[in-house]
């Protein structure tokens, strides 16, 4: 859960979670927003004009985000900012990719690319922030909060003092830049973030840092005219970068653009140059080079302890279990089990029999178990009699399910699985009741339908279960998918970060490859392809995560997060392809339903004329 576990009402948003994807900021600023809004549904307005109903902390894509859909559910919100609008993104370099997947703003709906600069998108922030008049108070700085007397929160800064119902706090992680500790490091050209390359040429340049900002800020400094960029990282190689990254900056170090000093330590910053510890084969040397300007990549210190006084646990033992997103294996399982073990009675007596069932039609009349085993009488009918009634209640989910009838006795999960259970048996009792032989007649026709639509039945089931549902059987809305995505990425933190961030990687591209159409066949083939892929990309990380000496239980556990986790991430980027793809496969199963029905009806009333007139059912 988003929400502080030591102070209810206090709510985690964005990059501060352990999340850096704007998506899933803007994902999370929505689902803290309307969690507030459902909370404070049918209260009214406060009689206190002074009294917020949230304050949201950090003006990044999350801070936006909760604002707008805070402003969306009628709540009054208020953003405070202690730097620029934009948050982490505003302080990217020039020209830096930030979001490359789709997504949508409250009040403002989708965004009309995949794929935008850091301009571009501080553009859409700054447009969307004066459109919809959202209350944003920058350069104010958050210095905690705390609980008044009569229950809301105090929310201290820099400009005042506000009181609001909730809290949602969408900082980032890096706080205050981390310093290298020698001397010279606060000299005017030293610096902790790039905000423009361009600003830069005909200068000798030291960036130090490995990680994706360092060779970022690298790249775009080599780029311009006259520039010397050396880039100084401690270790021997890269090991955390985006593909595209590695892939540049190998490339300007092979070509020469960049210089790159590996398993390399700045010792000392003076006014022209710098002195950087190199070691080669486990000797340290010093070298000193000629220099203009420091760019230091360190990370940051986080703003942990300040959250930590306003109520936020950071441990992993606080926090609760995730909500499970849905039940979808449990009841259907019981049903599956219950089915197979009444499959093998019917099966043990089709074979205590199968002397009988073996012989031909002709031969069948003069046999001593022809009246107990032939549709008409016996045994026979009584399997007929049997699978009707398996029929009849089958059908009885479809009044149950829909909304217009007042029919709500037991849960629709568990309606769902006794109608996948009394479909199987249903199938079963027909077959023993046509004595294993259905003729070309209208019965033999009801037995062909029956079983078509119990095929069809076991392939709409699969289909169905990649559409969440709550554990009432209620299909979720789109908001509700998201916000329990949400809840579900609080697990992937638990362990080795590394390796899991790989595989949310990995399912993010899966998740968005393909375009999805509005075909029938096309998404069925879309939905099975990716199921595809997703075995053989959880095999590969499998692989190479064990060829790692990561731990088996590990690697399980974050496997098997993932499986969750694709099926709901699918649930959400594919929201309405996946409903039509279900309505479409409803439509086809009820009309075959229909059918199978029609000819039941025709069989048993004609069996039932045909017994009149000769004192005698045949089938």
């Amino acid at each position: 859960s988003l929400e502080s576990t030591i102070t209810p009402g206090l709510f985690l948003a964005g990059e501060v979670t352990g999340f850096a994807l704007i998506r899933t900021a803007i994902t999370h600023g929505v689902a803290v927003a309307g969690e507030v809004a459902d909370r404070l549904e049918g209260a009214g307005p406060s009689s206190d004009p002074e009294l917020l109903d949230l304050v949201i902390v950090g003006a990044g894509p999350a801070g936006i985000a909760c604002a707008l859909e805070a402003k969306r559910r009628g709540l009054r919100a208020v953003i405070l900012e202690q730097e620029l609008l934009g948050g982490t993104v505003a302080r990217y370099p020039r020209r830096k990719l930030v979001m490359t997947q789709p997504v949508e703003l409250p009040l403002y709906g989708p965004l009309s690319r995949t794929s935008y600069t850091k301009e571009e998108l501080m553009e859409v922030w700054e447009k969307v922030v004066h459109e919809q008049q959202l209350e944003l108070l920058t350069e104010c700085e958050f210095k905690g909060t705390d609980r008044a007397p009569t229950g809301e929160f105090l929310v201290y800064s820099s400009r005042g003092t506000l009181r609001a119902k909730y809290v949602c706090i969408a900082v980032g992680r890096r706080g205050t830049p981390r310093k290298l500790g020698v001397s010279g490091e606060d000299a005017p050209k030293v610096a902790y973030s790039l905000m423009d390359a361009q600003s830069y040429t005909q200068r000798r340049i030291l960036v130090v840092g490995g990680g994706d900002s360092a060779v970022e800020a690298a790249l775009g400094l080599a780029e311009q005219v006259g520039n010397q960029v050396t880039l100084s990282y401690r270790r021997g190689a890269f090991s955390r970068l985006k593909a595209r990254n590695e892939a540049r900056v190998t490339q300007a170090i092979s070509s020469g653009h960049i210089q790159c000093l590996w398993e390399s330590e700045v010792r000392s910053i003076a006014q022209e140059s710098v002195e950087v510890e190199v070691k080669s084969e486990g000797i340290a040397s010093l070298m000193r080079l000629d220099n203009d300007e420091v760019f230091v990549f360190a990370g940051g210190t986080p703003p942990f302890p300040l959250l930590e006084r306003c109520g936020v646990s950071f441990d992993p033992a606080d926090r609760p279990p995730p909500e499970l997103l849905t039940d979808r294996g449990r009841g259907l399982s019981r049903a599956l089990g219950v089915s197979l073990l009444l499959s093998l009675v019917v099966l043990g007596w089709m074979l205590a029999h199968r002397s009988y069932y073996e012989l031909p039609p002709a031969a069948r009349l003069s046999a001593p178990a022809h009246e107990l085993l032939r549709p008409g009488s016996g045994m026979g009918l009584a399997f007929g009699i049997l699978g009707a009634l398996f029929i009849a209640a089958n059908l009885a989910y479809l009044p149950r399910r829909s909304a217009t009838i007042p029919f709500n006795w037991g849960s629709l999960q568990k309606w769902m699985s006794a109608h996948v259970m009394t479909g199987i048996l249903a199938l079963l009792a027909v077959i023993a009741h046509s004595a294993m032989s259905p003729k070309h007649t209208v019965g033999g026709h009801a037995f062909a339908g029956l079983a078509f639509l119990v095929g069809t039945g076991a392939i709409g089931r699969y289909l169905y279960s990649f559409v969440p549902h709550a554990t009432n059987g209620r299909e979720l809305r789109l908001d509700e998918i998201r916000a329990r995505l949400v809840n579900l990425s609080g697990e992937w933190d638990r362990g080795q970060r590394e390796f899991a961030e790989r595989v949310r990687r990995e399912l993010d591209q899966l998740v968005q490859s393909g375009q999805w159409s509005s075909s029938f066949l096309r998404r069925v083939q879309l939905l099975f392809s990716g199921e595809r892929r997703l075995a053989r990309t959880l095999r590969r990380l499998e692989h190479e995560a064990r060829e790692e000496g990561l731990s088996a239980e590990h690697v399980d556990e974050v496997v098997h997060l993932a499986r969750r986790a694709h099926r709901e991430a699918l649930a959400a980027a594919h929201y309405e392809d996946l409903r039509g793809l279900v309505a479409s496969w409803r439509y086809f199963h009820r009309w075959v339903a229909l059918l199978m029905l029609a000819l039941v009806i025709v069989h048993i009333v004609t069996a039932l004329q045909y017994a009149e007139l000769f004192g005698g059912g045949h089938g």
